[in-house]
């Protein structure tokens, strides 16, 4: 149970989220602008080739990252109530691009209800900060597709809990919200919306993030 301490309104909790999404895009949009200024004032050639491919890689890590924020935090797939888990996993593995963070996805396809997918989908960037030193993220889903667990295995050297996201499981964050700790408020709150318990355990050296009925 959270903390009423940290409860945001509607409108701050709109607020902190974009404030977040603008944070994890803003490096690579700067460094696309970086690379077109390179462009603009160099003549050597194998300085704007190294401009184009920075521009190239940022540009498909902001695009990524946009897609993923869509689904994990936006209004994507609206129309319905259902989102389709082969496209989870497709924009879980553009959001970990190809970085220091490797993507092992098991489980049935299908469909899945929109709340439960935002659920995984953050449990996944929770799973990131998981890692600092990078490693494989194992995502197992279980049970039918309307009374799911989830299960996201974090391996890798220096494997600890996600930042923030027990302290809001037990209700011991009572500090202000802000675009560092509404990630794991949101992951909390998701997982209220659909009616599933999360725990963070410790197996040997992996952390394994659980979200169960």
């Amino acid at each position: 149970m959270m903390s009423q301490r940290a409860q945001p309104s509607d409108l701050e909790l709109a607020a902190l989220i974009s404030s977040k999404i603008c944070h994890d895009i803003i490096n690579p949009v700067g460094a696309i602008y970086n690379g077109l200024e390179i462009l603009d004032e160099e003549d050597d050639e194998e300085a704007k080739n190294y401009a184009l491919d920075v521009i190239r890689n940022v540009t498909e890590q902001a695009s990524a990252r946009l897609q993923f924020a869509r689904f994990a935090f936006g209004a994507a797939g609206s129309a319905g109530s259902m989102i389709d888990l082969g496209t989870a996993e497709q924009i879980s593995r553009g959001f970990l691009g190809q970085g220091k963070h490797k993507l092992v996805w098991q489980g049935a396809a299908g469909h899945m209800g929109k709340d439960k997918v935002k659920l995984l989908l953050n449990l996944v960037a929770s799973a990131v900060s998981a890692l600092p030193r990078g490693g494989e993220i194992e995502v197992v889903i279980r049970g039918s597709l309307d009374d799911p667990s989830f299960g996201v295995r974090c391996k890798g050297t220096g494997a600890r809990a996600p930042l923030h996201l027990q302290e809001f499981i037990d209700g011991s964050h009572a500090g202000p919200l802000d675009t560092m700790t509404v990630q794991a408020y949101y992951t909390c709150r998701l997982a209220q919306t659909s009616r599933m318990r999360l725990a963070v355990l410790k197996d040997g050296g992996d952390i394994v993030l659980s979200a169960r009925p």
